[in-house]
């Protein structure tokens, strides 16, 4: 695609302000389906890491409901946000077309849920590193996509209770041990 075509193309399928209010639920099913910037071997790294675990531990259905919990909610919330602060004169109403598009709220909210796939204590040494990751940038001049990141890790952690019943939490420390022989 031509650059210029391109940012028409994806611009059709963001959740940003406009897309939501002409065509939600369509914007919010074809936003998932691309990756911002075109590089997809981080993502494949990604996925190998933290989606396919955890769909193994969910089940299919359990981890889809995740990744649209937190691809939802999070776009939801994070362009409400940008809504109210064109609102409140914070940013340019240019704004209401802003490129929102990508599979990463999805990602922030599998990394969330899968602290409950992770034994005690090595749990909290998880959730500290992750959630220092989706904070961290909070801390400085936040952007509507990082209130969408952290807010996505957190529909992660909430999503506990389709955590039950899934089997006995991982222990890396046994799993050294075994290899140990």
């Amino acid at each position: 695609m031509s650059p210029g075509f391109e940012q028409h193309f994806l611009r059709r399928r963001s959740t940003n302000i406009h897309e939501l209010s002409r065509t939600p639920l369509r914007v919010l099913v074809t936003s998932a389906m691309w990756i911002d910037g075109g590089h997809w071997l981080p993502y494949a790294f990604l996925y190998t890491v933290f989606h396919a675990p955890a769909e193994r531990w969910l089940g299919t259905a359990r981890w889809l409901v995740v990744c649209a919990a937190a691809h939802v909610l999070a776009s939801l919330v994070s362009e409400g946000l940008l809504l109210k602060a064109i609102r409140d004169g914070i940013a340019p109403h240019s704004a209401v077309d802003t490129l929102d598009i990508g599979v990463s709220y999805a990602l922030a909210g599998v990394v969330g849920v899968l602290t409950y796939r992770i034994a005690a204590p090595w749990r909290y040494a998880y959730l500290a590193v992750a959630t220092a990751v989706f904070a961290l940038p909070l801390t400085e001049t936040p952007t509507f996509t990082d209130i969408g990141h952290f807010l996505a890790l957190l529909i992660g952690l909430a999503c506990y209770p389709l955590t039950r019943g899934r089997g006995k939490a991982w222990n890396p420390k046994e799993t050294l041990t075994a290899l140990k022989g």
